[in-house]
């Protein structure tokens, strides 16, 4: 199938919601993408044995969305053919008691993943600057010096905030994490429809909350605070990347897709070489075990 994702998905500085599409079916077919899955898992697996084995780098995949984006159902079947060892995936939700005594950016901070590893954030940093925003009242429980109601937040609060979450990741990109962030596309109709199937489904309706559709009434306001933080948070070292949700096989191949595209770049990616202890005396060890006794007798 096409490949070149990335340069099509990448946003630009004037990102808006409404000039990107939440469905391509017209253009991918969703049996397709399911079957190009397939392949792509076995190559991002094989590119993890490597990654772990070379233990230099370390990838972080971020996803963002709406409620019923996809996002736990992506994780599963883009990462599916990894080793469990070498991918380690976070889900943030309300900031506890311990989180909220620390700074916002602290309990992403500790759950970055180590060198040669996978890390996955099914929702982010960027809560921060979205859920908070649209919920200014949220920023209460962080207890701020001079800040004892929203009206004390100062003029450039969001502004600050989105140059700390800017240079949060340089940080984590200058020290070798490889750094994804994709914004998962949902159209307001698809979304509805998803609802609906949950309150269908009587195993489902447990995913169901009423504060779902407080949430969707403001779904113009969400979809105003992802314009401005993806606008503001997506320089060419750690781009943010739209991606069609309304169809979740095409929206699974496209992330997986660029996420071999941009690993493949990585070049100095590689096993380790074996020591001269381990080479010079290959043979030796060979005849050893083969000689060896049945039952190690």
């Amino acid at each position: 199938m096409k490949t070149g994702f990335g340069k099509q998905f990448k946003v630009s500085d004037n990102f808006k919601c409404a000039d990107h599409p939440t469905d391509i079916s017209d253009r991918i077919k969703a049996d397709d993408a399911r079957d190009a899955l397939k392949d792509i898992r076995k190559e991002l697996s094989a590119f993890q044995e490597k990654l772990y084995a070379h233990n230099r780098y370390s990838v972080l995949v971020c996803l963002q969305g709406m409620d019923t984006a996809g996002k736990d159902s992506l994780i599963r079947q883009v990462f599916k053919a990894f080793n469990v060892r070498g991918v380690q995936v976070n889900s943030f939700k309300t900031p506890s008691a311990l989180e909220l005594q620390h700074d916002y950016l602290w309990r992403h901070a500790i759950a970055l993943p180590e060198k040669g590893k996978f890390g996955v954030f099914n929702r982010t940093h960027y809560e921060n600057v979205l859920v908070t925003r649209v919920h200014p009242e949220y920023l209460l429980k962080e207890n701020m010096p001079g800040i004892e109601a929203v009206s004390d937040l100062p003029k450039d609060f969001w502004k600050k905030r989105f140059e700390q979450i800017n240079h949060f990741e340089q940080q984590l990109v200058n020290n070798g994490t490889i750094l994804f962030k994709f914004f998962l596309h949902l159209g307001k109709d698809e979304q509805k429809a998803r609802l609906l199937r949950r309150l269908d489904k009587q195993k489902h309706q447990w995913k169901f909350s009423p504060g779902d559709l407080a949430e969707r009434a403001l779904w113009d306001r969400y979809m105003d605070c992802y314009e401005d933080a993806i606008r503001h948070t997506s320089p060419a070292t750690a781009p943010w990347y739209a991606i069609p949700a309304d169809d979740k096989d095409i929206c699974r191949y496209l992330v997986a897709s660029i996420l071999l595209e941009r690993l493949k770049t990585y070049k100095d990616v590689r096993y380790p070489e074996p020591g001269p202890e381990i080479t010079e005396h290959v043979q030796q060890y060979r005849l050893q075990l083969e000689q060896a006794a049945p039952g190690g007798k």
